[in-house]
């Protein structure tokens, strides 16, 4: 069922903009805030808050528990702030929703599932920010909460394209249209996003979907088992080249038409009529026709540009682009140039993993999100496999993200393995063997003069490997020192395959944990035995004090490096 986002018609999206008044008070989310934010005297919008676009903030960039967020006017909010006053009122939105289509009221956080999709690129501090969002905003009590599943976006996508019926799909060029969802069959998914957006969907009260999308392409391979579970044959790939790209070429295109400082002082004192005109482009830019496209000139840019002279003459020395009374009209062929730079990585990254020898069987590019319904990009990525390829989008590709999301919270276990993005392992001291170790590692224990070596990296999954998601790594550490009462596990990864100390290049510290070992009777005999699977989109482990017998799930913070 489409949510009732008021200025968003009869749509599953709704811009991820949210607005905050001076005093740092949450206002409106989406299409309201866009609104609302227009309307806001150029003196009075200064000191207010309007983000958009924030969730491309969590990706690409280290990720912390007290990180800022930039508004558009320079004013900053803390992330958390923003990311969890933005899950809370689409809670009370679907909620709402809910009770209108069911005439039911959910009283209980334990009628809910909530599933928050994110980019299978984030890293890991990316997804337990989202996690700490959501319990800030009341969608689960405790970080640990089942009641959220953090779904991968290419995989929600692939789940709900996977059971889609022939004349669910627009065809690109070739002529099948069924995706065969049969034993064996391997395809590649590639989400295409448009500008961030949010999406809701429910399904009656046991499952509500909040999707979180952005500028970020993801790329995944997948192959259907016996039992029609996926199985993950590839590291998701990607970046930054999506709908927001297009968005920045578009506006470098105008700065460069109203020159002579006109485009910077347009941005500068009238951020809420930019942002419309952004909106309306971009309804344009995911257009299935190929032709022209027509953007209004606004009230204050041809005021600001008719100071400097008439407004049709800065129109004359730019390609592409005819001034039209009131609108200009950009070419097909100009507005092809936006794409030029998301679609040239976009085909060189699904080149290089087709490539590979072990994609020798895969059929099908699938194309999903907002941006795969621009008729510039399809054409593009036709143009570039059709020949080898089977190219199929979903009729409603925006939604088929939020859609698929709703399987998989129903049951989370039908992909049954993914593909270690990293090389992960922890932080260990051995007994130092000069053979073997560097000497600078070598360590003195003060206490009864242990020697051992320090910094050493304990290999826990490789790079590539595949990892099934019901399945436990068992590992066993001993305490350092005799009399110790707490161990730190702390987190390591990096692209090596194989690596010995925690502090050599391209290595990074993804985050620690605490362990109580409050009985030191047997002293470095002592265990701790480690469970911990790789296999799901989050990380989770459990910790057993073998001397205690006590067992407890830990919680790696992800946030505090």
């Amino acid at each position: 069922r489409y949510c009732k986002w008021q200025y968003g018609f009869k749509t599953s999206k709704t811009p991820t903009c949210i607005l905050f008044n001076q005093k740092q008070e949450f206002k409106k989310f989406g299409y309201d805030a866009i609104m609302k934010y227009k309307s806001l005297p150029s003196s009075e919008a200064d000191n207010w808050y309007f983000f958009q676009n924030f969730k491309m903030k969590l990706y690409n960039t280290k990720v912390t528990s007290d990180m800022g967020l930039k508004a558009s006017n320079g004013k900053m909010l803390p992330a958390l702030m923003v990311f969890s006053e933005s899950l809370r009122y689409l809670k009370e939105h679907a909620l709402n929703t809910i009770q209108e289509a069911s005439f039911q009221t959910v009283y209980s956080e334990e009628e809910v599932t909530w599933v928050i999709t994110v980019p299978a690129i984030w890293s890991a501090a990316a997804r337990q920010f989202m996690r700490w969002a959501a319990k800030e905003a009341g969608l689960i009590s405790d970080m640990i909460s089942e009641k959220l599943i953090i779904a991968l976006e290419s995989e929600a996508a692939s789940l709900w394209c996977k059971q889609l019926p022939q004349e669910g799909f627009m065809t690109a060029s070739n002529a099948k249209k069924k995706f065969e969802d049969s034993p064996g069959i391997q395809y590649i998914v590639v989400d295409l996003r448009t500008s961030c957006t949010l999406k809701k969907t429910a399904k009656f009260i046991c499952v509500c979907v909040c999707v979180c999308l952005g500028g970020t392409i993801d790329i995944t391979v997948h192959e259907i088992q016996e039992n029609h579970y996926l199985k993950e044959l590839h590291k998701a790939s990607g970046g930054g080249w999506g709908g927001n790209r297009v968005d920045e070429n578009f506006i470098d295109f105008l700065r460069e038409i109203f020159d002579d400082g006109v485009w910077d002082e347009y941005e500068k004192k009238h951020p809420t009529e930019l942002q419309y005109m952004m909106y309306n482009f971009g309804l344009q830019k995911c257009s299935t026709s190929r032709e022209g496209v027509y953007i209004r000139c606004y009230y204050n840019l041809t005021k600001l540009a008719e100071l400097k002279k008439d407004i049709s003459h800065f129109f004359k020395k730019a390609n592409g682009v005819v001034w039209c009374d009131g609108v200009f009209m950009v070419t097909y062929e100009k507005m092809k140039t936006f794409f030029n730079y998301s679609i040239r990585n976009i085909i060189c990254t699904l080149r290089v993993i087709l490539d590979k020898p072990e994609m020798a069987k895969v059929q099908y590019i699938l194309l999903v999100g907002g941006f795969a319904s621009s008729i510039i990009l399809r054409d593009e990525i036709s143009q570039a496999f059709s020949e080898e390829y089977h190219i199929l989008c979903p009729l409603d590709a925006q939604a088929a993200i939020a859609k698929g999301a709703v399987l998989f919270g129903v049951n989370p276990c039908i992909v049954a393995s993914r593909v270690s993005a990293q090389t992960y392992g922890i932080a260990v001291n051995q007994d130092f063997d000069a053979a073997i170790h560097d000497c600078h590692k070598k360590r003195i224990s003060k206490k009864d003069g242990y020697i051992y070596c320090t910094d050493l990296f304990k290999k826990l999954v490789g790079i590539n490997e595949s990892v099934n998601i019901n399945e436990d790594a068992q590992y066993y550490f001993h305490p350092t020192e005799a009399d110790q009462t707490q161990a730190k596990f702390s987190f390591y990864c990096t692209e090596k395959q194989d690596a010995q100390y925690v502090d050599e290049e391209g290595m990074e510290c993804l985050g620690s944990c605490i362990v109580p070992m409050p009985d030191t009777k047997l002293g470095r005999k002592r265990q701790l035995k480690l469970d911990i699977k790789f296999g799901l989109t989050e990380f989770k482990a459990t910790c057993t004090d073998i001397t205690s017998k006590q067992k407890k799930t830990i919680t790696i913070n992800f946030l505090s490096v």
